[in-house]
């Protein structure tokens, strides 16, 4: 089975009692009466858009290691050996987007993302992803706590010195919350909403009206009306037919209509219930509805949503890949491990300008670091930071050169 459907899987496989990061011990069937599966509530579109922006996104940001230099200063360390792995390619089969995006799908949706560590020593040579529905966690009697799946016929039963584990919201040491099992009434709501929606469309939209006798029928005729009526008359396809009364049969139109029933009120207040529950703003989903009920508009959303819903779930994986990963040795020395958020800025170049212009205004960043971002070539002379002069301190202004520039200012309006 190759890692394709090994992914394919994790999306596809039933929520149930087996899974053990949904913490559901029950039946899947909801309130609403719908069955709430992996597969269904990711074939509902404000789930499935959800999900794919955060995944892509943070799988579209670099992950960097760092060093801090004889200088004692912090920089890039591409000669690290989690460099490639976490930056490329944590294994054979993916590269770092794919994994990346695998891993936060698994955290979105069950609140837990396995990757089997293969070492060469103490160093991590590899990364390979385990479908959180087939992972088992509890804590032994010694206090280590213990994984344990079986993958391809092969069972595992591993420590955390050999599993990295990144946990979703909760904070229990065994696992994070699934959104699945949590979500659940609300998936299973916006289920047999457009479940609903789509009999009503199958059926033309609504009934347009109702066919009336004058007097009682007999069983023969109305399973002729039940059935040969219905077959003919009924759904989209069969919409401007012309109507045959017969029988002292007569038609009388219903004034149903889906506002009526608020069906366009009940779909939009499900992708809102939907988008609560992930963090994400509506519009970033296509849901402009009440687009500016959050600051000032789109861009204070979509800086909310970078600073309230992104830089939790960066920092998770940045915590978990540093304990798991890092030696006491790399510790020691002050390696970390970051995403760069300035990969957000490569889509906006109005926004990289500013950030260029305010960083090296104030010598935070010299030339050549802003070319290199920009991959142009470095330039002679641009590794020196520059800012800046005319802020002075006030005690260091000529007072002399202030009393003649003020005279001059006076002679001149004269």
């Amino acid at each position: 089975m190759n890692i394709l459907r090994k992914m394919a899987g994790f999306f596809v496989r039933p929520l149930d009692i087996t899974d053990p990061g949904s913490f559901q011990s029950s039946a899947t069937r909801v309130d609403s009466g719908e069955i709430v599966t992996g597969s269904s509530v990711l074939g509902l579109s404000a789930v499935w858009a959800c999900v794919n922006l955060l995944a892509g996104t943070i799988a579209s940001l670099p992950v960097m290691v760092y060093k801090i230099n004889a200088k004692g200063e912090k920089e890039v360390d591409k000669a690290h050996p989690l460099y490639r792995l976490l930056h490329d390619s944590p294994n054979y089969d993916q590269t770092a987007v794919d994994f990346w995006e695998f891993t936060s799908a698994a955290v979105e949706l069950r609140g837990n993302a396995y990757a089997k560590i293969e070492r060469n020593g103490d160093r991590p040579i590899a990364l390979r992803p385990v479908a959180p529905q087939i992972m088992s966690v509890r804590r032994t009697a010694q206090g280590p706590i213990e994984y344990s799946w079986t993958q391809d016929g092969k069972s595992y039963v591993e420590t955390e010195k050999s599993v990295l584990h990144i946990r979703g919201f909760g904070g229990d040491p065994l696992g994070g919350l699934s959104t699945l099992h949590f979500g659940r009434n609300t998936f299973g709501l916006a289920q047999a909403i457009d479940r609903s929606a789509g009999s009503t469309f199958r059926n033309g939209l609504r009934p347009f009206f109702q066919v009336v006798f004058e007097k009682w029928l007999t069983p023969e005729q109305r399973e002729l009306a039940e059935t040969r009526m219905v077959e003919k008359y009924s759904g989209a396809v069969n919409a401007g037919k012309p109507y045959i009364a017969e029988g002292g049969a007569k038609l009388e139109p219903l004034s149903l209509k889906p506002e009526d029933a608020q069906m366009l009120q009940s779909r939009s207040f499900s992708v809102e219930e939907v988008c609560r529950f992930f963090g994400v703003p509506p519009f970033m989903i296509g849901h402009t509805e009440k687009s500016s009920s959050w600051g000032t508009g789109l861009e204070q959303q979509t800086l909310g949503f970078q600073k309230f819903t992104l830089r939790r779930r960066l920092k998770r994986i940045e915590q978990a890949l540093e304990k798991q990963l890092l030696t006491p040795a790399d510790r020691a020395k002050g390696v970390s491990i970051e995403f760069s958020l300035e990969g957000l800025l490569r889509a906006d170049s109005a926004g990289r300008a500013r950030f260029y212009q305010m960083m090296t205004g104030i010598g935070a960043m010299t030339i050549n670091e802003v070319r290199a971002l920009e991959n142009l070539p470095a330039v002679e002379g641009g590794d020196v930071p520059r800012m800046q002069m005319q802020n002075k301190p006030i005690t260091e202004i000529d007072e002399e050169a202030v009393r003649q520039l003020i005279a001059e200012q006076r002679g001149q309006s004269e």
